[in-house]
């Protein structure tokens, strides 16, 4: 597909390399079943040029290289006794706090061996389990004030700006980092799920406004607005600053050098809206951020995690998701479509069809999380409580991919002429229009 080609393609590569990813982009599912059934490693075999080129490979396939790269660091240093530590489940978080930030990266990466005080039984991986489940949720009980869930989905978390009244907050943040990066290096499933934009910060990608949703919708929404409208049809003059409240203070904060005595006009409007989301997300908690990112590339460098998409790395952190597609459709809501509308019975086929990846992708770009309500759909939240999912019609060209709002939990379904066309569109879009609205 063109869009996901030049996605893909930068011009300035040399030839060869754009032909071969054109190639491997048009072949992509064939490429993939190759890659799945080989059994030498990706970055020895015949298509290490996919190394620096991970766009096309299939979730399973990158994770498998993943864990080969992750394997080479390790077999290249020195064999490590395992790290012993001894916690009191009621103390879990401080205890194991306490017995783990002082260890080197070298010792966290060595095998992991809990007890738990007072009770028998050797550490059979059970145990283990048990003390990444629980610990996974410990890290969001509000009494250490480090995360708070997101306004725009009450279900996913973000840095808590007022985390500062935890004294010690600094240190807790890098070791929640080591934790989250220690458990995707044991491959054990944490009940942790996370803004979009957080999942950003951790692959070093930046942020856009349509990230900003879940934290602030009437913000989003004026900047959406300020980028379809003419500058001066907004009534009021902007420049290149923002107030930031860090820490308990409000300060303005300039986005580029003399920011705020310098217009936005029609011309630099895109540059103001780049810089001002990456200010907005992180401008007040960039110290905890800094110290989480520390923390977790500790454990696992930068540069591995970033072959992920945010997408990938919820599911490599929280695993792949049920999603029981006949719960869904009781629990759906249509606007301008019927539950006859071809396009509805086309949809569902489609959804249908999709594997277990494909489906979590599909929950992912609705409803920003892969995160299946406990009570199923019915319970299924927005930004004012229960909110169902939606499908509306998008009357616009049927040219157009679909998008979504994630604070109500919508999708906008253009009327598509054929099932073919509609699946086609709307795989195309979860996958590689990871953005929800139209606009980048």
């Amino acid at each position: 597909s063109l869009s996901s080609q030049s996605s893909l393609i930068d011009a300035s590569m040399p030839l060869d390399t754009q032909k071969f990813l054109k190639f491997a982009d048009t072949h992509r599912t064939v490429l993939n079943q190759i890659l799945r059934q080989s059994t030498v490693p990706l970055s020895d075999g015949p298509f290490s040029v996919l190394v620096d080129h991970t766009r096309v490979l299939d979730f399973d396939v990158k994770r498998r290289y993943f864990r080969q790269e992750l394997e080479k660091t390790e077999s290249s240093s020195v064999r490590r006794d395992d790290v012993a530590i001894r916690v009191q489940r009621d103390h879990l978080f401080e205890d194991s706090f306490r017995e783990l930030h002082r260890r080197t990266p070298a010792e966290l990466r060595s095998r992991l061996y809990v007890v738990f005080d007072g009770e028998d039984g050797q550490d059979a991986g059970g145990v283990l389990r048990e003390w990444y489940l629980v610990i996974s949720r410990e890290i969001f009980n509000p009494m250490y004030a480090l995360f708070r869930t997101s306004p725009g989905d009450h279900g996913t978390y973000t840095i808590n700006p007022l985390s500062y009244i935890n004294p010690n907050h600094l240190s807790y943040f890098k070791f929640v980092g080591r934790i989250v990066a220690k458990a995707i290096y044991d491959n054990k499933l944490l009940e942790c799920y996370f803004t979009r934009s957080f999942y950003k910060h951790i692959l070093g990608k930046p942020v856009k406004y349509t990230d900003m949703e879940a934290d602030d919708l009437d913000f989003s929404k004026g900047l959406k607005y300020l980028l379809e409208h003419d500058i001066t049809s907004l009534g009021t003059e902007l420049f290149f600053s923002v107030e930031i409240e860090e820490f308990g203070k409000t300060e303005t904060r300039d986005l580029k050098e003399n920011g705020r005595d310098l217009p936005v006009t029609e011309k630099n409007k895109r540059e103001y809206a780049h810089l001002v989301c990456q200010e907005k997300m992180t401008g007040a908690i960039k110290k905890q951020l800094a110290a989480f990112l520390e923390g977790f590339y500790e454990i696992i460098p930068k540069r591995l995690i970033s072959i992920f998409d945010e997408q990938e790395l919820e599911l490599l952190i929280s695993g792949l998701p049920t999603v029981d597609i006949d719960d869904l459709r009781q629990n759906t809501e249509y606007h301008k479509y019927q539950v006859n509308s071809p396009q509805i019975q086309w949809f569902w086929r489609a959804l249908r069809s999709f594997n277990q990846a494909e489906r979590a992708k599909f929950l992912q770009f609705v409803t920003g999380t892969s995160k299946v309500p406990l009570q199923g759909f019915a319970t299924l939240e927005g930004m004012t409580g229960v909110q169902k999912f939606q499908i509306h019609r998008d009357d616009r060209s049927t040219s157009r991919l679909p998008c979504a709002h994630t604070c109500f939990n919508q999708l906008d379904l253009p009327a598509y002429e054929n099932f073919d066309k509609l699946r086609e569109r709307l795989l195309l879009a979860i996958t590689e229009c990871t953005e929800g609205f139209g606009l980048a």
